[in-house]
């Protein structure tokens, strides 16, 4: 025994060592039993295979509810005796709850940049006007290829790496200080062209949502590639399937009806 039941108790268990022992054992097809508490008040016991443990709480519980209704007059209603029976099992415990500080991620710029053209897989080319905070998939045609954006690849390493995931980076249109970013809008993920200073990116953190300027640069099969953004997980950057001068976008994953990967030139 872990524990001697007499120390749950002022005195010695009122129960007979017969009737003791069969609280003690798995019971089947034993009719149920009725103990006395106090006038007018008795306890139905409905045996299914009690263990000790069960027998030890119940004593207790019984004990300290036959305490608890001598402090009370005769004359108690049903609804007075049940909140007296109630007030008598039941414990108030207060917990302290200590928030723990999150931990912050830390992603830090790596001297390797890199300059290229995006293409995504049904050769659209992305491109944007000088006036315009948007980018869009069009297929050029010959003597037009001055239009293709220029990106400026920007690579970061993070203490913590995540399994299965690309390099962070951020994509920038080279010379602007034009950066594309993404961030949660209701239940959607949202593309944007932000202006940001260069230096403000040597080292992203996840507070203050700095983080929406990064993007995992994961390389498929065919050296395609595919852009996930950090702050908003299995949202990609993506153009339409079939039709031209759509605006690049955020999709999920399971997306059909987007093209989720491209070329890098």
């Amino acid at each position: 025994m872990e524990f001697d039941l007499s120390q749950a108790l002022d005195g010695s268990p009122t129960f007979d060592d017969e009737t003791f022992q069969l609280s003690c054992y798995d019971m089947t097809d034993v009719e149920d039993k009725t103990y006395p508490l106090d006038k007018g008040l008795d306890l139905v016991i409905s045996y299914n295979r009690k263990t000790m443990q069960r027998v030890a709480n119940l004593v207790v519980a019984v004990n300290r509810m036959k305490k608890s209704l001598k402090n009370c007059g005769r004359g108690l209603s049903n609804e007075q005796l049940c909140s007296e029976i109630l007030e008598s099992l039941v414990e108030e415990t207060t917990i302290d709850t200590v928030e723990q500080p999150s931990r912050q991620k830390i992603y830090t710029r790596v001297n390797s940049v890199k300059h290229c053209t995006i293409t995504d897989s049904s050769k659209k080319d992305v491109v944007h006007g000088p006036e315009e905070m948007e980018l869009q998939a069009i297929t050029l045609k010959g003597g037009s290829c001055e239009r293709k954006v220029e990106f400026t690849l920007l690579r970061y390493v993070t203490p913590e790496p995540q399994p299965g995931k690309g390099q962070p980076v951020v994509l920038s249109i080279r010379n602007t200080g034009i950066h594309i970013s993404c961030s949660m809008t209701g239940n959607r993920a949202v593309l944007k062209l932000e202006r940001c200073l260069e230096e403000h990116l040597e080292r992203i953190s996840d507070e203050q949502n700095m983080d929406r300027f990064l993007f995992y640069h994961t390389v498929t099969g065919l050296d395609e590639t595919k852009f996930e953004s950090v702050r908003c997980p299995s949202w990609y950057i993506s153009t339409s399937c079939k039709d031209e001068n759509m605006l690049l976008e955020m999709c999920e994953v399971d997306n059909v009806g987007r093209l989720k990967s491209f070329m890098i030139n």
